[in-house]
């Protein structure tokens, strides 16, 4: 698992060292940094997905578009270069990028694993020196004609989960009367574009076993219809190919009463939801689900939903980041850890506010057993608070 996230003049961090939980909730005013700590994260993903020898980090491509270097160097105190950094476990990773402002990508200055480090790399794999083995730490004799390492892929190594972490943005797509199936897509996508064809074709895989609802198949396509009538009782769902066609169609109803219906016609909330349910019934143990704002188009009482779901996702062993402005999903959260569904030290809060010279540009509250948090910095979910305060004539 990760437990920090460092960057270095990226964006609008000067520095910033973030820990990171089997669940962090990143909240806080627009424009503060919170997308920016989830795009750092899928810039190494993008590079490493489809780039595996690439000594440049991709500003741009299928899952994120960030333009040129001048536009994710921090605009006050950085100039050409931005760095980040992993701690895995006790391993820390280091990465220093750098490039003309103009460039739409990046070389790899140097990059560090634990107390190695190299400068000016001529040859990587999957942004790390080929030598290195990540999951053991250590340096690994090459069996290649060339005296090459190679870079040993497990589920528990830093370049797997990077390179299979699945992201959704806030912008996901609406319904629509087919969805191409995308034999080489395993995730969903930043807009949930293949998240019909993920189910499709892996409907009767297996789910992880502490995702598994008891009474149901414990196959994908079960699973994730169970999980669909937690948030809306009563709805089921069919997917059915188009003959003679690489598409399918997604029936959706919302009674045991009626038919399936297109997916326009049952709201926008179930076409919203239903690529985080895919994309979290779809990640094993140990992968990373990144997400911005799950409550899109969802009721309070479903957005509370979100944060116990969250919380069992994470539990079950797959790292989430959330970015959200709802409080309901806060409170969900909240509502598992009090009802020990998850335990409070595998949760992180994290408050963004926008950089000054006076504040700490991140808060992070504490979470206890109970569900309380410790402390509430102003802005922190507290606009029903002073609304309600004004309307009672305690505030101006």
């Amino acid at each position: 698992m990760l437990n920090r996230l460092d960057l270095h003049d990226f964006k609008c961090f000067e520095l910033l060292k973030l820990p990171l939980a089997s669940l962090t909730l990143l909240s806080g005013a627009n424009a503060s940094g919170k997308s920016s700590v989830l795009q750092a994260l899928v810039l190494l993903h993008q590079t490493m997905r489809d780039h595996e020898w690439a000594s440049r980090i991709l500003l741009n491509g299928d899952a994120i578009k960030l333009g040129t270097v001048g536009d994710i160097v921090d605009k006050v105190h950085g100039r050409k270069t931005v760095e980040m950094g992993l701690l895995d476990g006790d391993l820390e990773y280091h990465w220093s990028f750098s490039g003309d402002r103009s460039e739409m990508s990046m070389g790899v200055a140097t990059v560090s694993v634990g107390e190695v480090a190299y400068e000016h790399p001529e040859r990587l794999q999957y942004l790390l020196p080929p030598l290195f083995d990540s999951t053991t730490a250590i340096m690994v004799e090459s069996a290649s004609d060339h005296g090459v390492g190679v870079l040993q892929l497990n589920l528990d190594s830093l370049a797997y989960r990077l390179r299979s972490l699945s992201y959704i943005t806030a912008e996901r797509i609406g319904p629509r009367e087919f969805y191409p199936i995308e034999e080489t897509a395993s995730v969903v996508g930043p807009a949930g574009e293949h998240a019909v064809s993920v189910l499709h074709l892996g409907r009767d895989e297996h789910v992880i076993e502490g995702l598994i609802l008891q009474g149901v198949p414990p196959t994908r396509l079960r699973q994730v219809e169970a999980r669909m009538r937690q948030f809306f009782p009563g709805c089921g769902l069919v997917v059915l190919q188009v003959p003679q066609a690489n598409a399918v169609t997604l029936g959706l109803r919302t009674s045991e009463d009626t038919d399936f219906h297109r997916p326009i016609h049952v709201g926008f909330g179930l076409t919203q939801i239903l690529p985080i349910i895919v994309a979290a019934l779809s990640t094993k143990v140990g992968g990373m689900l990144l997400i911005e704002n799950p409550e899109v188009h969802l009721h309070p009482a479903g957005q509370a939903l979100m944060g116990q779901f969250l919380a069992e996702v994470a539990k079950a062993g797959v790292q989430v980041i959330v970015e959200t402005h709802s409080d309901h999903v806060l409170n969900g959260i909240r509502r598992a850890v009090k009802d020990e569904r998850i335990a409070p030290e595998k949760v992180a809060v994290h408050f963004f506010r926008p950089r000054s010279s006076s504040d700490a540009q991140v808060m992070s509250p504490q979470i206890d057993r109970m569900g309380n948090i410790d402390t509430w910095p102003d802005g922190f979910f507290d606009q029903f608070d002073k609304d309600m305060n004004y309307f009672s004539g305690w505030e101006v």
